[in-house]
């Protein structure tokens, strides 16, 4: 009983100090950073206590008084480092051994905290990294000596409190409080039924619905398991029930989840770390991702149609159909006009931070009036709460990726990377491409999107701009790869999180995942091949012409050759031909040309066997296409 009465006790603890979490975020949004020591410092002890005491509430004794032993630590090493960090803003102060070894405990305890909210991917690379700074030269180290390596991580803003912990803390946490506003007042659930609305009509509409639904709130979340989770409790049953398998459902709604983190204006906050570390204006990034955006979710569009024919799933029965009431479009306000209020503050040339802190206020104030729910305080209380939480799980493998950032600098890995992959790839960009992506997915595996495109934009970067790619184009194929992360096994948090919800295996809600979202395997390509899809400087109307037919007529290629089907069933012959086609469409035409014979090739055949199919392919049964 009283172990109970103490992780109830540490249960309320949590609530407690995770909306003062989701508060402090408010201020520094709303107010400005009033010491950048304290601003970081107070931000990285609330997240592990979060984290620390959510884990000392969920066993028994021993588990409750180690995680609180290491809570009590923790806060111990963080008034220490805030002392000497302060000192250090009035004169020089000679740190000791022992504040050294002081930071190495730090190191562990950020590890194992991460090692139990993100698993092992994070934490091998976050290891791997330390273990390679400190390796003599003769082992294939860096040979650093632990005390710089102490000073430079914990005592500097090189490290954990390095620039991820400083953009989260200033600008992404006010945006997962947005979002938690929004989910709390029901402003979710308006959309939801307006998605469902809209897509009742179209064959396997509930599919359609998820997709909608989930790209609108995605664009927001900033984290796609925490959409999958959100939005998936409703649109994954209602997929079953129109008739889908349960991997498909669970695939369905991981892939809309997690293209939610490419969707412009918001980007699952990614629009706002880009401009910061590229130097790039936000509105050029959001024009950049409007058109690839729309690409990748039509491309899910053509993938659930493909299946509703094969599967013979109709549209939604009349009767059945969610119909949107003036009541219901009066309550959507409280999402569209927050949204308006990000482009406006921005064009204004205010700061993202206070673009989140406008759209929070005015998402508060209209869910206010529109919600009479959340009118209740304990509703604002548990909106704080689920914001903080979402916050401290993402501080803490911000800081765990502060590390691994600061140690690429101090051992320059990063750029001995990039002259690996040119050394592999030869004078191929193509090979090189390949496996930069491979790079960006297994990096990316296990953490947010926000953490994936930080280690990637360091790591990555150097390697795409290297090859003469232009920089926006470099960073949105590291974005996109280390997004589809999430959806790609072995570690597809995102279709992992969709399946038990499906009712389905989790492997194969990840592989069914990325034949979903095989478009978003394609687009970053694009990128780098046929750039006027960016719409960056120097594109032409023809070449984003070429592009966008290109990419349709491909995508459709692609998306009935794997699924077999398209009006009738495709034979196996019919299939690879399609595939073929479409990797003639793809094909990077000569320098300073818009289409090759290739494209046009592929172009006029890929038509031919389309006209075939609906034309004659049903009745006239040949030798080759059997």
């Amino acid at each position: 009983m009283g172990v109970f009465q103490l992780t109830k006790g540490l249960d309320a603890l949590v609530g407690v100090m995770a909306a003062l979490l989701a508060v402090h975020a408010i201020y520094v949004a709303g107010w400005g950073v009033y010491d950048t020591t304290k601003v970081y410092g107070i931000t990285v002890w609330l997240a592990l206590m979060v984290g620390l005491l959510g884990l000392a509430s969920r066993g028994g004794a021993i588990n409750c008084l180690f995680h609180i032993v290491i809570a009590l630590a923790t806060t111990f090493l963080l008034y220490r480092w805030s002392g000497i960090m302060l000192e250090q803003d009035e004169f020089f102060v000679n740190i000791s051994d022992g504040d050294m070894m002081l930071a190495w405990v730090s190191f562990v305890i950020i590890g194992y905290v991460t090692l139990r909210y993100f698993g092992w991917p994070m934490v091998i690379v976050y290891v791997a990294m330390i273990v390679y700074a400190l390796l003599p030269y003769s082992f294939g180290g860096a040979q650093l000596d632990w005390t710089s390596v102490a000073d430079r991580q914990w005592f500097t803003t090189d490290g954990v409190f390095g620039r991820p912990v400083q953009v989260v803390s200033t600008i992404v946490l006010i945006f997962i409080v947005f979002g938690a506003v929004l989910q709390a007042s029901g402003a979710g659930e308006i959309l939801l039924k307006m998605a469902f609305a809209a897509t009742g009509r179209f064959a396997g509409g509930p599919a359609h619905a998820s997709i909608v639904g989930s790209a609108l709130f995605g664009t927001m979340s900033g984290a796609a398991v925490a959409n999958v989770v959100s939005t998936g409790v409703f649109t994954i049953p209602i997929i079953k029930k129109a008739g889908f398998k349960a991997k498909f459902a669970g695939a369905v709604e991981a892939s809309a989840s997690t293209g939610g983190q490419i969707m412009p204006p918001v980007m699952g906050v990614v629009a706002f770390i880009m401009a910061d570390v590229t130097s790039i204006p936000y509105l050029q990034i959001v024009v950049a991702a409007i058109l690839p955006a729309l690409f990748y979710y039509a491309s899910l569009f053509l993938v659930v149609l493909i299946e509703a024919r094969k599967q013979g799933i109709g549209a939604t029965p009349a009767i059945d159909r969610q119909q949107i009431s003036l009541p219901d479009w009066i309550k959507s306000i409280a999402f569209w006009v927050p949204l308006g209020v990000i482009i406006a503050v921005l064009l204004t040339g205010r700061t993202p931070q206070n673009a989140g802190f406008y759209a929070m206020l005015m998402a508060t104030i209209c869910s206010l009036v529109l919600f009479p729910k959340f009118r209740n305080p304990l509703v604002w209380y548990q909106a704080l709460v689920d914001a903080g939480k979402t916050a401290a799980q993402l501080m803490i493998v911000v800081a765990c990726v502060g590390v691994v950032i600061g140690l690429v600098n101090m051992t320059g890995v990063g750029l001995r990377f990039a002259d690996l992959i040119r050394a592999m790839s030869g004078d191929s960009l193509f090979v090189a491409l390949l496996l930069v992506m491979l790079g960006c997915l297994i990096m990316g595996m296990g953490v947010p999107t926000v953490t994936a495109y930080l280690i990637l934009a360091l790591v990555m970067g150097p390697v795409l701009e290297n090859l003469g790619i232009p920089k926006i184009a470099a960073h949105m194929f590291m974005v996109y790869f280390g997004v589809l992360s999430v959806v790609t096994p072995p570690v597809a948090l995102a279709a992992f999180a969709a399946a038990p919800i499906a009712g389905a295996r989790p492997m194969e809600t990840g592989f069914e995942a990325v034949r979903l979202s095989i478009a978003g395997f394609i687009i970053p390509f694009a990128f780098v091949y046929r750039p006027d899809i960016l719409i960056i400087e120097g594109f032409t109307i023809l070449g984003l012409t070429v592009s966008i037919v290109g990419f349709l007529l491909s995508t459709w290629l692609i998306v009935t050759g794997l699924a077999k089907f398209e009006k009738w069933q495709l034979s196996r012959v019919e299939c690879i031909l399609r595939l073929l086609m479409a990797f003639f469409i793809l094909t990077p035409p000569p320098m300073d040309a818009v289409v090759s014979v290739y494209n046009v090739a592929g172009f006029a055949f890929a038509l031919g066997l389309i006209g075939f199919h609906h034309l004659v392919g049903e009745k006239v049964k040949t030798d080759v296409f059997t």
